[in-house]
């Protein structure tokens, strides 16, 4: 199926492009949102004839929407998610969960996920405001508010947990071991030293 797009679309071409499309995509995607007409001579001369006012109102809404992302750009927005020890999120973090955290001018539509976010740490997610604004914001994924000031910081909270969990078990070990060698000498002693331990008491 041949469109002229209204719009710049991602990995087709720019206003006023004549592309190939799948007749699915055009049907489904492209024409229900009016960022492309059919190819026909028809609406290729109405399109020349509009072409002025389309670009003149495509301008207009990306320096809105430019302005409105301004205040958005570069930040950094917290998501407070459940996660295991590995770091997994029990559950995951959605295009839809960044748009609610951070509101307007942001709708789900416009966040850009390839895939949920599945792990505690800090991820940088792009935010399509108009075909031609894109913004990126940064997407804080911890357990607690401390965490996520840690995370901040530029620490790796699971990697130190791990550590610490390991020093620990290091720490209980030895003392176990400890605690074994006392009693593996006390056994192994020589009969005068547990005959003169048994005399005092």
């Amino acid at each position: 199926m041949k469109v002229v797009l209204l719009e710049r679309v991602d990995k087709l071409g720019k206003m006023g492009d004549v592309v190939s499309v799948k007749p699915g995509f055009g049907r489904n995607f492209l024409l229900p949102n009016e960022k492309a007409l059919r190819a026909t001579p028809a609406n290729l001369a109405r399109f020349e004839a509009e072409r002025e006012v389309l670009e003149a109102r495509n301008a207009e809404q990306a320096a809105k929407a430019s302005e409105a992302g301004a205040d958005v750009d570069g930040k950094s927005y917290i998501i407070i998610r459940n996660a295991g020890e590995t770091g997994q999120l029990y559950g995951s973090v959605t295009g839809r969960d960044v748009a609610e955290i951070i509101g307007n001018p942001v709708e789900r539509r416009m966040v850009v996920l390839e895939q949920p976010l599945k792990a505690l740490g800090l991820t940088d997610v792009k935010i399509k405001l108009h075909p031609e604004v894109t913004i990126t914001v940064t997407v804080n994924i911890a357990r607690t508010e401390e965490e996520a000031a840690r995370q901040a910081a530029g620490e790796d909270v699971i990697q130190t947990q791990m550590d610490e969990d390991r020093g620990q078990a290091e720490e209980a070990n030895a003392e176990r071991a400890e605690i074994a060698s006392e009693m593996f000498e006390e056994d192994f002693a020589p009969e005068s030293e547990r005959q003169a331990s048994s005399d005092e008491e």
